[in-house]
Order: C-alpha cells, then structure tokens, then sequence
C-alpha cells in the first residue's frame, strides 16, 4: 500500500547527526526526502540544504535544520565555507550524503578540507567525475570490457545527424557533462531524438546550455529498442561500497515504467532480484575501486543476451528507497551504518516491492497507454499496489502536498508563457 514502509529496527548511531548535501536545484528531485525520512525514522538528525523556503523536502517533519539559499555550485569554495559554518552548530562529526554528481565530484575533489569534521566515503578522486561524465563512462566501458552502446560526441550538427543517420532514428541524447548544463535553457538531461529536425534544435539548445565549448555539449547513443512487450528490459542496481571497495549492500531492480519513455528517471519500479546483472555491477565497481553509494542503469540488448550500462551515478540514486530489505537496511541506512563503525547483516531481499513517483508516473502512462496498451485500470492497480510512494507517506503529509501544490503552480505557469 502506497505510503507505509517496511518496519524494522535498526541499530543506529543516534547521536551522529546526518547532512545532505544537494546542489542541484530541481525542487522535485525526491532522493533527498528519501534520505530525511529514512535516517530521520530511526531518530537521527537529518540537516538539508534547500532550494527556497518553499522547497518540499524542506517541510518533513524529519528536517531537524535546512539551510537556505544553496550555495553557488560552480565555486566549491562556496560550498566548503557553508559546511564548514554548519559544521561549528553540530554536536560532533556529521555523515556527510550527497544526491547529485555535482556534491559527488566536488567531495571526491575537495573533500579533504572537510575531514574529520564530517564523515563520507573516499573514492579515486577522478572517478566520480569520470563515471558521471557520459563520454568518459564510454571509456571506463571499453576498458573493462562493459558492454556499453554505441556513443559519440559530436562537434557539431553535422556530426551528430551523420551519427544518427548511421544508426537510424531514434536516437538517445545526453548532456555530456550533466552537473555543468543550465537547466533553464530546456535542456533535458536524457532526450529520446525521433527526427532529423529534432536533432537539429536540440544541438542549438545544447549550444546555449552548455557554453562555447569545443562540442555540443551532447553525448549521442543508439537506441537499443524495447523488446516485445512483457519483457523486462530496463534494470538498475543500487549499492554502497565501504573502504575497501567490497559491496556492503546491493540489489537490482527494473524499471516497470519510465520518463521519458523507455530512456529517463524510474516513475514506478519493482525489486526483481537479478544475481547475474549483481554480480556484472559489483564486479565493475569493485574493480575500480569505488567506495560509497552508487546508482547504475542497465539496458537488456537481446542481439546479443547483455546487459549494456547506460549510467554509473557516483551517488545515491533517487529511488533508492525501493531496497529496505527485511532487517529495514535501505543504501542509505547502510552508508550510515558504516560510517559510524557500526556492523550490520542485511536482511532478507523483498523480492516485487514496488515504488511510484507520483509527479512523473501519470505523464509516463499516458505514454505507455498509446505504445504498449497500458489501461487505466492496469495502471490504478499497480498505483495501489505500490509498497513506497516518492512523496506520500501518512506519517509525514506536508511534502506531498507541497509538491502538488508547486506542480500545479509551475504548470500553470508553463501555460501563460506560451
């Protein structure tokens, strides 16, 4: 049932405090609220950095402190100096969690500046930057033997529709360097290209996005189409990786349904157990030595029975609240564990527990109501057969309303500018 979470109890460290800390500005990115509510729920001391004072995450009843305005994430310095003035009202050392590329590069670059003052993993400094980067991931690939689709980086438009021509559209377009891209140029980090005019305006968006770069700013990758319907295609693997590079947690899941369609963010995802795809991940991560939490997605090519990773997010990923297990462990929980020297056993996996995001999925099943049959029925169904909701939960109310509140505001909005 949507809103009602796995009970458990979970021996925590109560007395070290948590910070989350989140650069990127979109307000409906519902990783943080994740984080608030699961440490927050076992009593510890959760401290955001928030949009504006209207932001949801920022009215859990599990928000001890939110800070407000956000620093400027293109200086790091700006970034340090506020953790360090936070730091000076904590009790002690913090554990330290970040949910967007951008706090994950700047700690694994900078880091050090903050020690012992708070508490997070310390992975190879480039490697953040290098998995989150589109074009380097492709080079991680090839050099661990991945399978990875075909990718390339255009310099210009002739490039880019030469490359999709070659393919055949669609095509699947991202930002290169998605923590370096201004939103407010209507640049999506995942765009599905079906045309050749499509193409052409999405390079002159990235243009002015991204800045007189030596590229577009776009990384461009084959489509690897959907297999016939039915067929579970779509897979991610949530971890956390301790000092020593072993896997602490870690589950796979699918994507039951996404936005954009068949190429963006989880709108409503299942844990389906998957050991060959766990093995392949953990493999890859420990091999490279990461530590910390990570969010990989992976796409079943059927030419060749593989599964081709899309995306390695040197961080937490958002519907990271899909994998408590049965002794209540989630990621997040686990880092947390970890970092306070605490031992844990995880519990049990809750193979078919399923997560809604309800300010995506609606959109995405209108999608999926027109491509793959998906009926209103089907879809009420799975709505109300979710086990966690992005938003809801009975025991914390206000963010879900807050959110409602400012989807319809920024709809209305949308429309009167057009």
């Amino acid at each position: 049932m949507v809103g009602m979470s796995l009970k458990a109890s979970v021996d925590v460290d109560t007395a070290t405090d948590a910070v989350l800390l989140k650069l990127d500005r979109n307000v409906f990115h519902h990783g943080g609220l994740g984080v608030i509510r699961s440490l927050g729920r076992l009593g510890i001391r959760v401290h955001a950095m928030r949009e504006d004072r209207f932001a949801p995450a920022g009215v859990s009843r599990y928000a001890r402190r939110t800070v407000s305005p956000m620093p400027d994430r293109a200086d790091p310095h700006d970034v340090l100096d506020l953790l360090d003035r936070l730091a000076d009202r904590l009790p002690g050392p913090a554990v330290l969690i970040t949910t967007d590329d951008a706090g994950a590069i700047l700690l694994a670059e900078h880091g050090d500046k903050l020690r012992p003052r708070y508490l997070f993993p310390d992975p190879p400094a480039d490697l953040p930057r290098r998995a989150a980067g589109k074009a380097t991931l492709a080079e991680i690939c090839r050099a661990a033997g991945v399978p990875h689709p075909a990718t390339t980086v255009p310099v210009d438009a002739a490039e880019a529709t030469a490359f999709a021509d070659a393919c055949g559209y669609p095509v699947v377009a991202k930002v290169n360097l998605p923590w370096m891209a201004d939103r407010a140029a209507g640049l999506h980090s995942t765009t599905v290209v079906r045309s050749r005019e499509e193409m052409l305006a999405l390079v002159q968006r990235a243009r002015r996005a991204t800045g007189d770069g030596p590229d577009t700013g776009l990384l461009l990758q084959e489509y690897l189409a959907p297999a016939p319907c039915g067929t579970l295609q779509d897979w991610f693997f949530h971890g956390y990786f301790d000092a020593d590079s072993r896997c602490l947690f870690g589950h796979t899941g699918i994507k039951v349904r996404s936005f954009p369609i068949h190429a963006g963010l989880t709108s409503y995802g299942r844990w389906e157990s998957n050991e060959r795809l766990r093995d392949e991940a953990v493999a890859l991560l420990s091999g490279l030595g990461y530590r910390g939490p990570v969010d990989l997605d992976y796409r079943w090519d059927p030419r060749d029975d593989s599964y081709r990773l899309l995306d390695l997010n040197p961080r937490l990923g958002a519907q990271f609240r899909l994998f408590q297990d049965s002794a209540g462990i989630d990621v997040v929980r686990a880092m947390h564990l970890d970092l306070t020297g605490r031992a844990f056993s995880p519990g049990e996996a809750v193979a078919g527990r399923s997560l809604f995001v309800e300010n995506f999925d609606p959109i995405a099943a209108l999608a999926y109501r027109r491509d793959e049959n998906l009926t209103m029925r089907s879809w009420l169904a799975s709505v109300r057969a979710a086990d966690e909701a992005a938003w809801f939960a009975r025991d914390d109310l206000a963010p879900f309303f807050l959110t409602g509140a400012r989807a319809l505001w920024q709809a209305a909005a949308n429309r009167l500018r057009r």
